[in-house]
């Protein structure tokens, strides 16, 4: 009678598995995000408030999410680049039109960051954050005026220097400093640039991406270049630093929340792109990241040191006074671009 039991239990237990494998399938999304720009609680509760799984996974740079979807093989639904990468993306027919009747939040986000260059009527984008590109740096290292570039190329910090590991921020940086516009298409200009570059390598310590932020947090580095989100991040957990702009003028740039062509699941990345409008939603992804919201009521939310920060949101009277440049697509010569970057990181 026992094996009699033990018999039927297995009966039951594999009939239970083959009814469980024929059931529906839940639905789910693929989501290709940069490094740490996500309050990865905001992920859990999607999923529990729709019912959707989130495959989430993350990217380096804007060239590396390029060369991914157009190496193909694998398919996303809701992608973050920056404006001049959406700018290409558009002309290659990468991206998927929105149907904005799905995203009825994108009414929250303040108008100065809709209907901009890289997609003038917000057919495929809706902004995620926004911010600048400066030098933080470590006050009790540092004691120079940080106001220009040239600080960078000062041989007083050499081996105490981080430049971005990105094609597009660092190319900008030697533009900037020789004062020409980070968007030259000037052959002479961009190779005085690559100059620039290759002389400031040898007081370079690193070229560094998100783990930028734990080196000036734990004091190994005097100064590094980077977008102003993680500056926020450091100065919380280190008072020591600081984050300035230079005089020469530098990026604005705006990250948004795009669908590829070819996502398998359209309804379900735009139910996740209009989660994320929601103001409560985008005050915690801004609270948790330090990167700046589009979305004055999000802004709201925050913590007073986080809303009040001139460096998270600075004043639009501070903005006018800084030289600041949108990123623009180098089609023409991205070969260029790309050889340039080539060459200062292989030292040639």
């Amino acid at each position: 009678m026992k094996n009699r039991l033990v018999v039927l239990a297995l009966i039951l237990t594999m009939v239970a598995i083959v009814l469980g494998g024929c059931g529906e399938k839940k639905p789910s999304i693929n989501v290709y995000n940069w490094g740490d720009y996500i309050d990865e609680s905001v992920i859990e509760d999607f999923e529990k408030e729709y019912g959707i799984k989130v495959n989430y996974s993350t990217y380096a740079t804007n060239e590396d999410l390029y060369v991914k979807l157009k190496q193909g093989g694998e398919s996303f639904d809701v992608i973050f680049p920056s404006d001049y990468m959406i700018e290409r993306m558009i002309r290659e027919g990468m991206l998927a039109k929105l149907d904005l009747n799905n995203i009825p939040n994108i009414k929250y986000i303040d108008e100065d960051f809709l209907n901009l260059d890289y997609d003038p009527n917000n057919e495929y984008s809706v902004p995620y954050m926004w911010g600048t590109v400066g030098i933080i740096y470590n006050k009790t290292m540092v004691d120079d005026v940080v106001d220009s570039w040239d600080i960078l190329w000062n041989e007083k910090y050499k081996d105490q220097i981080i430049m971005l590991n990105s094609q597009r921020d660092t190319i900008a940086v030697a533009l900037l400093k020789l004062g020409y516009s980070l968007n030259s298409r000037n052959i002479d200009e961009l190779e005085a640039a690559k100059e620039e570059l290759l002389k400031q390598k040898p007081l370079v310590w690193a070229y560094q991406g998100d783990e930028v932020k734990d080196t000036m947090v734990g004091g190994e580095a005097a100064l590094a270049v980077v977008w102003s989100g993680d500056a926020v991040a450091m100065m919380r957990e280190n008072p020591d630093l600081d984050y300035a702009i230079p005089k020469e003028g530098t990026n604005l740039w705006f990250d948004s929340m795009v669908i590829p062509a070819n996502a398998k699941n359209k309804e379900g990345a735009e139910l996740f792109i209009n989660f994320l409008c929601r103001p409560d939603i985008a005050a915690r992804n801004a609270d948790y990241i330090g990167y700046s919201t589009p979305i004055p009521e999000a802004v709201d939310m925050l913590p007073d040191e986080i809303k009040n920060s001139d460096v998270a949101y600075p004043s639009d009277e501070f903005l006018n006074s800084v030289k600041l440049e949108v990123f623009k697509d180098p089609m023409d010569i991205i070969k260029e671009y790309d050889r340039i970057w080539t060459e200062v990181m292989s030292g040639q």
